[in-house]
């Protein structure tokens, strides 16, 4: 069995290749719980000019693709904080477990902002751990903004 540190290694490596797509530096895994990973992928909102491209919705919509409804067993690795969307889908999909990096505290829905993943009005609550790999999440987005600014 891998640790979450390992899995959130395979987000950063994601996030890192948003980069080169001039993308936020945001990368997601989805493991099955045979440790297998069904998806991985980097944001591409600017990439696929569409800004429901979240890293984490690519990676549910794979795992989804393949006839399953729900992914109960399911443990998604995400660098940064769901937004209020990715949230959502986070719930709607059943996904069991959700391991992010560093918060987001201008739009984060697990925990920054709002609580949507721990909301008890509604009918699914994942488990969530939060701070794996935090510095190293939050140095990367910290890199690519202050590119920009220069």
């Amino acid at each position: 069995m891998y640790t979450d540190e390992y899995y959130m290694r395979i987000a950063l490596a994601e996030a890192s290749q948003a980069t080169q797509l001039d993308e936020i530096p945001v990368g997601a895994v989805l493991v099955d719980d045979n440790d297998q990973i069904v998806a991985k992928a980097a944001n591409q909102t600017c990439h696929n000019q569409n800004p429901l491209g979240h890293a984490e919705k690519i990676v549910i919509e794979k795992a989804l693709a393949d006839g399953k409804k729900f992914l109960y067993n399911y443990t998604l690795y995400v660098t940064l904080e769901p937004c209020i969307m990715c949230s959502g889908l986070i719930v709607l999909s059943r996904i069991g477990k959700v391991v992010y990096g560093c918060k987001d505290p201008k739009a984060g829905g697990a925990g920054s902002i709002y609580h949507i993943l721990k909301d008890k009005r509604l009918n699914h609550n994942p488990q969530v751990i939060s701070g794996v790999l935090e510095e190293e999440c939050s140095q990367i987005l910290k890199d690519y903004f202050n590119s920009k600014r220069k």
